[in-house]
């Protein structure tokens, strides 16, 4: 069972002690990121994530991760949307290390001018890569279409120009926002001394202090179609839905409704477009939900020739599944969740970035058993009004990325989806 304590400047500490493990993990985790940028900070949280690690309070960039991996210990760190996340896998005695070393990346790093001018050539080759990879680049035109002009639309890694204009003194500004205390969850779950992590997470975080930051603005999902021909021997293809956010009453049904759709070999998608018709090796079905808004998306390749007739079958089968569920499959979409929640348990640092999101989330914990019984209310009819509120949006994104027949996607999605 998780604790929680709260420290004076508003940090978060949540202590999940689990007898019989010879390890602990640690998570820190800001519960700002992307999404609290404007265009001409674009890419800056996920800059300062890579910062950081150049040195901070008295070590320099070799010796931080020397000292975790002299150890055995293992450190890293994401940047998302909406949280950015340090973790650490250490062995049980090594906990007060692991905090310390944390402590100073988020709250005390040098931000050297030389170092950044560096850093940001790096990251300036990650930006090139994802664009140079076309299961990568796929999903950020689609997530571009579907949320324009907006930081859920912008792309996590930011562009060359917009991070080339942070300087130190800038992003050190921007630190204190994103990483403030009052946003600031220190999670650990394993083998720990809880007296003791909490009067070193109180030496290490305690003493932190900052301005709020402002909540961005309501995503606002508008949609459309979006292309690019590339010479590839295969098309990409992601397709949107707008849907309920982390706190709407029907997440849940989302959640089921997307393992249906395409969570696994047993999942309408495998079953129809790949074991029937052979027209896809990969698709599957997913959904991203943030504090306001959600989306529910589908990823598949396939032959270009095929994109059409894939979009067809694809908007077929969530069409199908908005307006009736069977009985079997929603008893076997529960159980794999329900197996996936508990497997989950089995992992420290899974079990240690969980809470922490979930205090960030609802700003209380939820055990296992209550997001289980939560999985197991979702019925029939809270699957069909899902379903009218997935269609009655009347918008969609299609991005496709490939050979020119590719390009026909978007109009056979939305013809077999609306009409």
């Amino acid at each position: 069972m998780s604790n929680v304590h709260r420290l004076s400047n508003g940090v978060t500490l949540i202590c999940d002690p689990a007898p019989g493990f010879e390890t602990v993990a640690l998570s820190v985790v800001a519960g700002r990121g992307a999404r609290w940028e404007d265009t001409a900070r674009s890419g800056w949280s996920h800059l300062l994530e890579h910062m950081v690690f150049k040195g901070a309070g008295s070590r320099d960039a070799r010796e931080i991760v020397e000292a975790i991996e002299a150890q055995g210990g293992q450190l890293n760190a994401a940047t998302g949307h909406e949280r950015t996340s340090f973790q650490v896998r250490a062995l049980a005695g090594d906990l007060p290390l692991a905090l310390e070393i944390v402590g100073d990346l988020v709250q005390r790093p040098a931000l050297d001018a030389e170092d950044l001018a560096k850093e940001k050539r790096v990251v300036g080759q990650e930006i090139a890569e994802a664009a140079d990879t076309p299961d990568d680049q796929v999903f950020e035109l689609a997530q571009a279409a579907a949320f324009p002009d907006q930081p859920l639309g912008r792309p996590i890694l930011g562009e060359t120009a917009t991070i080339g204009s942070a300087d130190p003194g800038s992003l050190s500004a921007w630190r204190e926002r994103v990483y403030a205390p009052d946003r600031l969850v220190v999670s650990v779950a394993g083998a720990v001394d809880e007296t003791r992590f909490l009067a070193d997470a109180e030496r290490m975080f305690g003493s932190t202090a900052a301005p709020l930051a402002a909540d961005p603005a309501p995503g606002l999902f508008v949609g459309g179609a979006v292309s690019e021909r590339r010479r590839l021997e295969q098309a990409h293809l992601v397709f949107l839905l707008p849907a309920p956010g982390s706190l709407d009453a029907d997440v849940w049904a989302l959640r089921v409704f997307v393992e249906i759709l395409g969570g696994g070999m047993s999942s309408r998608l495998f079953q129809e477009a790949r074991e029937r018709l052979g027209l896809a090796y990969a698709i599957d079905a997913y959904c991203d939900t943030y504090a306001d808004i959600g989306v529910l998306g589908v990823y598949a390749g396939c032959a270009a020739q095929d994109a059409a007739r894939l979009a067809e079958v694809t908007a077929q089968q969530i069409r199908a599944l908005a307006v009736g569920v069977q009985a079997n499959e929603l008893s076997r979409a529960k159980a794999q969740m329900k197996a996936a929640l508990f497997m989950s348990r089995e992992s420290l640092l899974a079990r240690a970035e969980h809470v922490a999101g979930q205090w960030l989330t609802f700003g209380r914990l939820p055990t296992p058993v209550e997001t289980a019984r939560a999985i197991d209310a979702v019925g029939a009819d809270d699957m069909a009004r899902l379903g009218e509120r997935l269609l009655a949006a009347g918008t969609a994104t299609v991005a496709a990325l490939g050979p020119k027949p590719a390009m026909a996607a978007a109009a056979a999605f939305s013809g077999a989806l609306f009409n």
